[in-house]
C-alpha cells in the first residue's frame, strides 16, 4: 500500500504528461501481479469499488473527530479524502498489500463497510490513508487518463498502444496476462464479442491554418452537436461505445435495435424526431442511464448518424483512404429510421467552407469536419488528417456570484465559479465554469474570492457581486432545471473583464435572445 501511494503522489506532482508516464512504468517494473494490475485498473477507473459514498465517509469521520474542526479542516484542504487522511486521529505504519485491500473492498457488503474502513484508517499512516480513500471511492484525481495509463503499459513492455487498446475491452483486472505479454510473453486473446476499437480524432483548425493546404485534397461534412459513438454489430452481440470505450449500449436500446449488419460504425449519436435534430439537452436526458422507460424512447428517440466504418463483416478497412470507406458505407444496408449517413458537404475553396461555417442552417450544428481523401482510420488525434473547424462560440459578460474550492492540484484555490446575469435588479445564476482561465487568472480570482467573501455555505462563499467575466459556451437550451431557465454547453471562462463595471452585464433577456429557435 505503501508503493501504491507513493505512486499517486508522485503522480499527483508530476505536471507533465512525460512525467507522468515515467512513475508508471517504474512502477510497472518494480511492482509484482497482481498488485501492478489492480493499480492500472483503478487509474483506468475500471476496479468497480465506487459503493464507498462521500456521505459514509463523512459519518465515519463524524464518529471520531469534532464536527466544527472537521468542517473548519475541510472548507480549507478542499478535499475530503485528504481532510480525512490528515485528521483521522491515530494511525500507523501498516502496510497491507494492495491486492488484499482492494479484494477486501471488493467482498465487503455494503452494511459491513464502515467497520471495515474504519479499521483500516487506524491501522495506516495519512498518505497511505489518503490512497485508501481514493482507491475506495474510485477517485483518484491525478491526472491520469486511461488511455495514458495505457501508454505507459505500452512504453513498459515496448507494445503497440493501438493493439493494448483493441485487447483492453476483452481483459479484467488485474490484468495478468497483459503483463505477461508486456514482459515477453504470449498477446492475449481477445475473446470478446463486439469490442471497441480505438477512435480517430481530429485538430482543431481555421482559416489561416487551412490556406496552407488544397481543398481538393479533402471532403467536409457537418459537425454534428452530439457524442462521439461507436456502434459494434459481431455475429449478433451490439454495443455502443462512447468515444473512450465506455459501454453505453443500455441507455440506447432503440440504435442497438436498428443494427443488422456486422460491422464496426463511427458517428454522432443525437436525439432525432424525423428528419429534425435535437439540441443536446434533450439527449442528455437519455445519457447515463442504465435502463430506458417506454415514454422517453419514444419522447426522446435516439439515432446514429454514421461518418464511418471501420469493419464491414469479415473485412477491416481502416487501412483503405477515406474515400474508399465513405464508398463503403454508402454501400452498407442502414435502417434509415435510426441509422443515416452523415451529408457530405459540396465545396470548391476554403472560404466555400467558411460560409458553409458561418451559417449552416441549422443550431445544432457545430461547425465543420475536413478529412484528407487519402487518409486512413488511425487511432488517436494524428495531425494532417481530420480537422474540425467549430463555430465561434457563444459570448456573454457575467458576475461572479459564489465560488468552491476545486479538488485534487486545485484543492487550494477557488476555482468552481458560479456566475449571473441581471434580471431586473437581480442576479440570476445561469452557468458555472471550471476552467478557460491561466493559472495566473486563477490566482487572481481566488485572491478576489478571499477578500470580497459575503457569506458562506458550507464549502461555497458568496461574493460582492463586482468581478465580471466574460464566458464562452458552445450552446444554450431552455432547461426547467435551472432557476435561470438556462441550460449552457461548456461554459467556461474565456477572459476577465475588470474594465466593465459589474452593472453593464449582460441581461437575462439578451441571454434568452441567444436560444436557437
Amino acid at each position: 500500500m505503501k508503493r501504491f501511494a507513493q505512486l499517486l503522489e508522485q503522480l499527483a506532482f508530476s505536471p507533465q504528461r512525460t512525467g507522468k508516464t515515467r512513475h508508471l512504468v517504474q512502477y510497472f517494473a518494480a511492482v509484482p501481479d497482481p498488485a501492478r494490475g489492480y493499480a492500472l485498473a483503478a487509474l483506468t477507473g475500471d476496479l468497480a469499488l465506487r459503493k464507498v459514498t462521500p456521505s459514509m465517509l463523512r459519518a465515519l469521520v463524524a464518529e471520531r473527530v469534532d464536527a466544527e474542526l472537521f468542517a473548519l479542516s475541510y472548507d480549507f484542504v478542499g478535499d475530503l479524502a485528504e481532510t480525512i487522511a490528515l485528521i483521522w486521529p491515530g494511525g500507523g505504519g501498516a502496510d497491507p498489500p494492495l491486492p488484499e485491500v482492494v479484494e477486501e473492498l471488493a467482498a465487503t457488503a455494503k452494511t459491513a463497510l464502515p467497520g471495515v474502513i474504519a479499521a483500516r484508517l487506524d491501522t495506516l499512516g495519512p498518505s497511505e490513508r489518503y490512497a485508501y480513500l481514493k482507491l475506495a471511492t474510485g477517485g483518484l484525481r491525478v491526472g491520469v487518463s486511461g488511455r495514458m495509463a495505457r501508454l505507459a503499459v505500452a512504453d513498459f513492455g515496448t507494445l503497440p498502444l493501438t493493439e493494448i487498446e483493441e485487447l483492453w475491452h476483452g481483459l479484467t483486472p488485474p490484468y495478468t496476462s497483459l503483463f505477461t505479454w508486456a514482459e515477453g510473453g504470449a498477446k492475449p486473446v481477445n475473446a470478446a464479442k463486439a469490442p471497441f476499437r480505438p477512435v480517430m480524432l481530429s485538430t482543431p483548425t481555421d482559416a489561416k491554418a487551412l490556406a496552407a493546404l488544397d481543398p481538393a485534397d479533402f471532403s467536409a461534412e457537418w459537425k454534428w452537436d452530439g457524442i462521439r459513438v461507436q456502434a459494434v454489430c459481431d455475429g449478433g452481440v451490439k454495443r455502443l461505445y462512447s468515444r473512450t470505450g465506455e459501454d453505453i449500449s443500455a441507455a440506447f436500446p432503440d440504435v442497438l435495435d436498428a443494427l443488422s449488419h456486422d460491422a464496426v460504425l463511427d458517428g454522432e449519436l443525437l436525439v432525432r424526431r424525423g428528419d429534425a435534430v435535437a439540441p443536446f439537452n434533450d439527449l442528455q436526458k437519455r445519457l447515463g442511464r442504465k435502463t430506458v422507460s417506454a415514454r422517453l424512447l419514444a419522447s426522446h428517440p435516439a439515432a446514429l448518424r454514421v461518418y464511418d466504418v471501420l469493419i464491414d463483416g469479415p473485412d477491416d478497412l481502416r487501412a483503405l483512404p477515406h474515400h474508399a470507406r465513405r464508398a463503403r458505407l454508402e454501400a452498407l444496408p442502414l435502417d434509415p429510421a435510426r441509422i443515416d449517413l452523415s451529408p457530405l458537404l459540396r465545396f470548391d475553396t476554403w472560404d466555400d467552407i467558411a460560409a458553409l461555417r458561418a451559417e449552416p442552417g441549422d443550431p445544432v450544428i457545430e461547425g465543420v469536419m475536413i478529412k484528407h481523401r487519402q487518409s486512413p482510420y488511425l487511432a488517436g488525434r494524428i495531425k494532417g488528417h481530420w480537422f474540425k473547424w467549430k463555430r465561434d462560440p457563444m459570448l456573454i459578460d457575467a458576475v461572479l456570484m459564489y465560488a468552491q474550492r476545486g479538488h485534487g492540484k486545485r484543492s487550494g484555490y477557488y476555482s468552481d465559479f458560479t456566475f449571473g446575469v441581471w434580471d431586473g435588479e437581480a442576479l440570476v445564476p445561469v452557468g458555472k465554469a471550471y476552467f478557460g482561465f491561466t493559472d495566473a487568472e486563477l490566482k487572481e480570482l481566488d485572491r478576489f474570492v478571499r477578500t470580497h467573501t459575503t457569506e458562506r455555505f458550507g464549502p461555497v462563499r458568496a461574493v460582492a457581486p463586482e468581478k465580471v467575466v466574460e464566458v464562452a459556451f458552445e450552446g444554450l437550451a431552455e432547461s426547467s432545471r435551472h432557476k435561470s431557465g438556462l441550460a449552457m454547453r461548456f461554459p467556461r471562462i474565456n477572459r476577465i473583464r475588470d474594465d466593465k463595471p459589474a452593472a453593464e452585464a449582460d441581461t437575462l433577456e439578451t441571454v434568452r435572445a441567444m436560444i436557437p429557435r
